[in-house]
């Protein structure tokens, strides 16, 4: 049966940095060609799809989110923060399919609860995960950047051992 033929699949690395993208009109948020690639090469298509602190999306693949999940459910040092935690996970949350167009469905109780229908979003890769930023928090997380001192910042980090 084992014809010695091998299937190869070429492994990409996750994408670095901020990407633009937008939820279309049915809800879908297409991720750009690098997300695809990434997640196609490590077989990757279902994901949960959520926030767990109303404020940013998070997407997790299945796996991860069975993690994170377990993680919440049984977590003894902080309970009141991880039960709280996680009934925003699955109150906004639902699971989604990559489609062959690279598309998520995000959940509508999610959409309207950020306010991203038909939307500009800001994607960012964590490993598995992406983070989605509605334009208004990565508005806000740029200003916060932007007014730090940069160069204090960057003396103390290679202090504390920044490559």
């Amino acid at each position: 049966m084992d014809s010695g033929i091998q299937e190869s699949r070429q492994i990409y690395n996750a994408p670095l940095g901020f990407f633009s993208a937008k939820l279309d009109e049915k809800g879908r948020l297409k991720f750009p060609a690098e997300f695809q690639q990434f997640f196609n090469s490590l077989g990757i298509n279902g994901f949960f799809v959520t926030s767990l602190d109303r404020r940013i999306v998070t997407i997790y693949t299945v796996a991860e989110w069975r993690k994170t999940e377990d993680f919440l459910e049984n977590c003894a040092a902080e309970p009141q923060y991880a039960a709280s935690v996680l009934f925003n996970a699955n109150d906004l949350g639902g699971r989604a399919d990559m489609d062959g167009q690279g598309r998520l469905l995000v959940p509508a109780e999610l959409r309207g609860e950020l306010g991203i229908e038909n939307q500009q979003v800001r994607l960012k890769a964590a490993g598995t995960r992406v983070y989605v930023y509605t334009d208004s928090m990565y508005a806000e997380l740029r200003n916060q950047a932007k007014s730090m001192d940069g160069q204090a910042a960057l003396t103390a980090l290679k202090k504390a051992g920044l490559p």
